[in-house]
């Protein structure tokens, strides 16, 4: 019997095997859960990578297209996971962020605000939009994990997906603030940088990963998702029942450190 067993999780995010997305579902599946994808902007893509999961080729978990930005889709969210047989969700996975390429690679002071706000709407405003589009399944409670990256900091060539970030993490209280009355915990996993996809599309990435191993105490490996992955799982199991709010770092321990990368 594992920590999620019988739960109903949601999982956004899933692009490749490598995805943070992939990896939780994954453990999901094997502490017990029952998972649905969803995918944008190439659902049939995440369809083939779904089967990989423990689950198998030949039961993978449905996916359903999301694109988080479009009012449609999010409305049409529950009927689409009433039509595989869910009267409730019991965890929401959020992950999903993007900026275009011009709001970061040291373009901070130049960035137009058409681009700022692409990256405010799918990587801030979207895990509002993602867990009220679920609300209605959510009655008994539950559990939202987001990814973030620490915002603490302003770093090296993040720029406004750092801001969008910060908007994020601050959003999480909101959200904690206004839907514990509903007995949903809102919570973010705060990883350290990863070689997913979504990172190699930031232009000067290892301006961020140069020198993270080193100043770690645990060390860090930015090719291992799992730890992150293991983190959020237990965010969405019966594990953390009063914790809400909160910001778990899975960093290896950077964010404590003074002196980064010295």
């Amino acid at each position: 019997m594992g920590i999620l067993d019988g739960k109903n999780i949601l999982v956004t995010g899933v692009l490749t095997d490598a995805s943070i997305g992939f990896h939780v579902a994954r453990i999901a599946q094997e502490e017990g859960a029952n998972v649905i994808l969803t995918a944008f902007p190439r659902p049939t893509l995440t369809a083939r990578i779904a089967k990989k999961l423990p689950s198998g080729p030949d039961n993978p978990p449905p996916v359903i297209e999301l694109d988080v930005t479009n009012t449609e889709h999010l409305d049409s969210l529950v009927a689409n996971l009433e039509a595989y047989g869910w009267d409730r969700i019991d965890g929401v996975v959020h992950s999903i962020g993007f900026a275009p390429q011009d709001a970061l690679g040291g373009n901070f002071l130049n960035t137009k605000w058409e681009d700022v706000a692409t990256a405010v709407q799918i990587s801030t405003f979207s895990y509002k939009a993602l867990a009220m589009a679920c609300l209605p399944l959510m009655k008994g409670g539950g559990s939202v994990v987001g990814l973030t990256f620490d915002a603490q900091a302003a770093w090296p060539v993040y720029d406004w997906m750092g801001v969008a970030k910060a908007g994020l993490e601050s959003a999480n209280r909101y959200l904690a603030r206004y839907l514990g009355k509903d007995g949903i915990r809102f919570n973010l996993v705060a990883a350290g940088p990863i070689k997913t996809m979504a990172a190699k599309s930031i232009p000067g990435f290892e301006g961020i990963t140069d020198g993270w191993s080193k100043s770690a105490p645990l060390g860090w490996d930015i090719t291992d998702v799992v730890p992150t992955a293991k983190a959020t799982c237990a965010l969405l199991s019966d594990w953390f029942p009063a914790t809400t709010a909160e910001i778990v770092h899975v960093d290896g321990g950077v964010h404590a450190m003074g002196g980064q990368f010295d």
